[in-house]
């Protein structure tokens, strides 16, 4: 059986999607944290059963029977994420699955990405085969760092480099190959879309879907900081949020790689098409 976690999230739900045009329903199970939201799956065939990455026992119950089990990391950060991610690993070396594949990110080595590296490292050491998928940046987070652009004109945000942003669509998919088709071992190249953009060109993107003209302005990264917690962010994610704006000027996410339109048989999406699908003409 192949077990899924996070498949109330949307990654996690796109992934058991791609999977059951594969196999069977009742060869997927989910591992979620609350199951009262996984009753279209389970209606559908999977099996659904709660599994909390702090809780061993919920893990070793959802991960029973699992041949290969998809970690799909967490929303956390830094060790915090790392310490989940590991107590994954082990609940599914101990299920007996004969694979782990994790998602990983294109950018696993800096150190603020969701704790990748820490997780990777934990996946070279556990014994089991794996496969660390190293995502691309989610095109989701463009139509996010538009935030309110579509209203005021104005991008306003911290100097940026390119990104390779890549669709949720294409991850899931690339995700169900891992899981059911061609092997792929160990840490993949980076899955990501077709092209790197910095915000310039997101918002001309922008401004083309919606009709609206929006102008890219950089400000000091001090400035947007305080910016994001006037309007009710954390303080600690508007630092994470600072250091994407750093990695990204260092290249981190960067290079379009050809590696996901490879596996799909076809091209990645392109970040125009996710956008038309978040920005409608004159909204």
């Amino acid at each position: 059986m192949i077990i899924v976690t996070g498949a109330n999230g949307l990654l996690g739900r796109a992934i058991v999607e791609e999977l059951i045009k594969r196999v069977p329903a009742a060869q997927v199970g989910v591992s979620v944290r609350d199951p009262e939201k996984a009753r279209e799956p389970e209606a559908r065939g999977v099996r659904v059963r709660r599994g909390d990455f702090d809780d061993p026992a919920s893990l070793a119950h959802a991960f029973e029977g699992a041949t290969q089990v998809l970690v799909v990391s967490v929303n956390s950060f830094g060790e915090a994420a790392a310490r989940q991610h590991r107590a994954a690993i082990n609940a599914a070396k101990a299920a007996g699955a004969q694979r782990i594949v994790y998602t990983s990110h294109m950018a696993a080595s800096v150190r603020t990405m969701g704790g990748h590296a820490d997780t990777e490292a934990a996946l070279r050491e556990c014994g089991v085969a794996y496969t660390s998928l190293r995502n691309g940046y989610y095109a989701t987070s463009a139509r996010w760092l538009l935030g309110d652009a579509l209203v005021t004109g104005e991008l306003a945000a911290p100097e940026d480099g390119p990104v390779a942003y890549t669709s949720h669509s294409d991850l899931a998919a690339a995700a169900a190959i891992a899981l059911t088709g061609e092997e792929l071992d160990a840490m993949t190249p980076a899955l990501t879309g077709p092209e790197a953009l910095d915000l310039a060109a997101v918002a001309t993107l922008a401004s083309e879907l919606s009709g609206r003209p929006i102008r890219r302005v950089v400000v000091p990264d001090a400035e947007y900081r305080a910016a994001q917690i006037a309007k009710g962010i954390p303080e600690p994610m508007a630092d994470i949020l600072l250091k994407f704006f750093a990695a990204s000027r260092q290249g981190q996410f960067a290079p379009a790689d050809p590696a996901l339109a490879r596996l799909l048989g076809r091209s990645a999406t392109p970040l125009q098409d996710v956008l038309k699908g978040a920005i409608s003409p004159g909204g």
